[in-house]
């Protein structure tokens, strides 16, 4: 019986080799065979074609034994190590996948719907995996290497990358990709899928269309670029807006979009353009918004220097707990900054600068909510104090494992209201009045 179920197995496994090799075969070969002057004549879905027939030939030269359906997944498959990412061109192709874990060149994991699980996908080796990487990074003008050995970049369709190889990296090199669809997600897929409610969109909307400046707080993979990206859709379409990021991956879709990313150090050490630097070049751009996608360092006091100086209905990330833990945070960014600065005279900044922090959590078994939206009210002696207006509580798990709870408004009516009033929003009060808004 053994020897029954181990046969097959085994030949499975020799098919599988041999369609690898025949795989590196056929692109070695192409390499070998490509006029790059007849390349550089030839752009997008005509290079492609031109190089499809290539493969076609080297396949029939080969005298293959392979059925039609398996003829056309090797030479996608050589089409894909060719112009694109390899091994992972396939996962990027899946739109259920939300991130890609690769932990060296054999162990691949990808989310699905807040599940993790691992692929059968892979690379030969390290090799083959580091040419990957490369031809991500230095496409976005990075580069990776002993010397720089961790890298941040981003794909084509607006994906974060993040890369580090060995020695850091001790088991091969680890890649994390973050997707973000050519597609972003639109208001109403977030309702749908409950990550708030209309009553808490409609707060969020008025807020941005006063120009009320709005810090959107989150854990890694709590959904916090998602949510900038939809906020912003309520910023007219008149208004300049000036981005700045690390590696751009903001999807705005108005028409007057300036926008900004960071440059690290070449080799020698020099040309770094850092954050701060950026938002202090965008104040000299006559920005009617500025969006800064993730505060990590001394760029917080530059921002908040901004939002108290004119520049109303700024937005930006960073990552916290919860929206007490978004204003310690801030604290300790500005101390990075290096400019001394008494402990409440940072938090009468923060408190000056920044009217909502916006909760956005990643919740057991996947689901993304947010599950707080609070105001900064001011000061009170030397503490920022803040109030809920709507939060979520989880009130418990559900048989396969994913938090339950509910949205509730706390019966808070923001003090801002008048600004928004001022502005021509008028938001019901039924809005504000206690009760639980929505299950899930």
């Amino acid at each position: 019986m053994k020897t029954a179920t181990t046969a097959p197995r085994n030949t499975d496994t020799a098919k599988a080799i041999e369609f690898e090799n025949l795989k590196r075969r056929l692109h070695n070969k192409l390499v070998d065979k490509l006029d790059l002057s007849r390349i550089g004549e030839l752009q997008g879905d005509t290079l492609r074609r031109e190089i499809r027939m290539v493969i076609e030939h080297l396949c029939d030269a080969e005298g293959t034994m392979l059925n039609r359906a398996e003829r056309e997944r090797l030479i996608e498959e050589v089409l894909d190590e060719t112009f694109g990412l390899g091994p992972l061109e396939m996962l990027l192709k899946d739109p259920s996948i939300s991130d890609i874990l690769i932990n060296g060149p054999k162990h691949i994991f990808v989310e699905r719907r807040g599940k993790l699980e691992r692929t059968e996908v892979q690379f030969r080796d390290n090799a083959h995996l580091l040419q990957i990487i490369d031809r991500i990074v230095s496409k976005v003008g990075r580069r990776v290497d002993e010397v720089c050995p961790m890298v941040d970049a981003r794909l084509e369709d607006g994906s974060r990358v993040n890369a580090i190889i060995p020695p850091l990296a001790l088991d091969g090199a680890a890649v994390s990709i973050r997707r973000f669809g050519s597609n972003p997600l639109r208001l109403e897929d977030l309702l749908n899928y409950k990550a708030f409610t209309p009553e808490m969109v409609m707060l969020l909307e008025g807020a941005i269309k006063a120009r009320l400046n709005i810090i959107i707080s989150g854990g890694t993979g709590s959904g916090k670029t998602t949510l900038l990206n939809t906020l912003s859709s309520f910023i007219p379409n008149d208004q300049r807006i000036v981005t700045i990021e690390d590696a751009a991956e903001l999807q705005l879709q108005q028409e007057h979009v300036v926008r900004l990313e960071t440059r690290p150090s070449n080799i020698e050490g020099k040309g770094e353009i850092k954050a701060t630097d950026l938002v202090r070049n965008a104040l000299r751009m006559r920005p009617e918004r500025i969006i800064i996608g993730e505060c990590r360092g001394p760029e917080t006091l530059d921002m908040l220097q901004a939002m108290n100086t004119g520049h109303d209905g700024s937005l930006t990330t960073l990552h916290a707990n919860t929206p007490r833990d978004a204003v310690a945070r801030m604290e300790t960014m500005i101390m990075m900054s290096g400019f001394e600065m008494p402990i409440k005279a940072m938090r009468q900044q923060i408190s000056s600068a920044v009217q909502l922090v916006v909760q956005a959590n990643r919740l057991q078994g996947g689901p993304r909510r947010v599950t707080h939206i609070t105001e900064i009210v001011g000061m009170e002696q030397d503490t920022v104090v803040m109030q809920d207006i709507y939060h979520y509580v989880q009130s418990g798990i559900d048989e396969s494992g994913r938090a339950r709870g509910y949205f509730e408004a706390t019966g808070v009516r923001p003090s801002f209201m008048d600004r928004l009033e001022a502005a021509g929003i008028r938001l019901p009060a039924s809005a504000f009045r206690q009760r639980v808004m929505l299950q899930d």
